[in-house]
């Protein structure tokens, strides 16, 4: 029976006698894409969290010759928190490391997305990307009258008057909408002290800064929302040009990783599988939608 053979593009990462080291420093660039969500589901390549991001982002501040980390963003946001505990671990590990940290925008990085890119010391965007939104969204559906239309009636017991707050199969109430409001704008004060911290005199005082808005990413140097226009691989081969640039990618479990498929205790039942990935795929395209993406 012949050796395993362990293919040349693992062995590479790897040390020791399978993998030789670079001599050359080190820029890892980190992926960041998808809609950030507590909740990860079958597609987890399509969503950003604290806990799908956290291994990768400490294998990109892991080698020994690090001259910097690259974000390279592409989001439309989503969970204020889980954008928060990304970007908190983001400077956490620079800060520790001691590396600067450039972040890149591509197609998209609004709300959440821009959120993240604020972690870096410097942001960088094409000049058609899509940048800022900086504002608090929330959306659902009032299904009272549809119920009452097909003749269900909602039978809801609680205890405490704020319970059943924003009950989508209730009528609306006057002062639901206004406690609503009242969290948007807290999260809206943190969203912008987060980004007059991180950006400091760099902002311009446009009074679209924090209404939402977004703009191309030509515009958004102008307005102090980024540093400059250009890709990942340009702006890094200009400032690091001995640098050997490395992708770190969210690793697959290792017999994926050899070739060798799944391994049958880990398979789930297709069909919820299915549904929930159809669930979803809705979800991220009414996301990216929003932008006329």
């Amino acid at each position: 029976m012949d050796a395993l053979r362990i293919p040349e593009s693992l062995t590479q990462r790897l040390p020791g006698r399978l993998g030789e080291r670079s001599s050359k420093p080190v820029v890892t660039m980190v992926r960041l894409h998808g809609v950030i969500t507590a909740t990860a589901g079958p597609l987890p390549r399509a969503v950003i969290n604290a806990q799908v991001v956290e291994k990768t982002l400490e294998r990109a501040f892991a080698p020994e010759k690090l001259a910097a980390v690259a974000l390279l963003i592409n989001s439309p946001g989503g969970s204020a928190t889980q954008s928060a505990l990304v970007a908190d671990r983001i400077r956490q590990l620079a800060d520790e490391k001691k590396v600067p940290v450039l972040a890149f925008c591509e197609d998209l990085a609004a709300s959440g997305g821009y959120w993240l890119a604020c972690a870096a010391d410097e942001i960088y965007a094409h000049p058609t990307s899509i940048v800022g939104s900086i504002g608090v969204i929330s959306a659902g559906f009032g299904m009272d009258g549809l119920i009452e239309r097909i003749g269900v009636q909602r039978r809801l017991y609680t205890a405490g008057e704020s319970k059943s707050r924003l009950d989508p199969f209730l009528p609306e109430k006057p002062e639901d909408v206004d406690w609503l409001r009242g969290m948007q704008d807290q999260l809206h004060g943190m969203f912008k002290d987060w980004v007059t911290t991180r950006r400091g005199d760099k902002l311009t005082d446009s009074a679209d800064l924090f209404t939402g808005e977004v703009w191309t990413g030509a515009r958004a140097v102008e307005l102090g929302l980024t540093d400059g226009v250009g890709t990942a691989r340009g702006v890094l081969t200009e400032r690091y040009p001995d640098a050997e640039l490395v992708t770190v990618d969210q690793r697959k479990p290792l017999l994926a990783r050899l070739g060798l498929g799944a391994a049958p205790a880990a398979r789930h039942d297709a069909r919820a599988d299915l549904l929930l990935a159809l669930v979803q795929a809705v979800e991220v395209r009414a996301a990216w939608a929003r932008y006329g993406l």
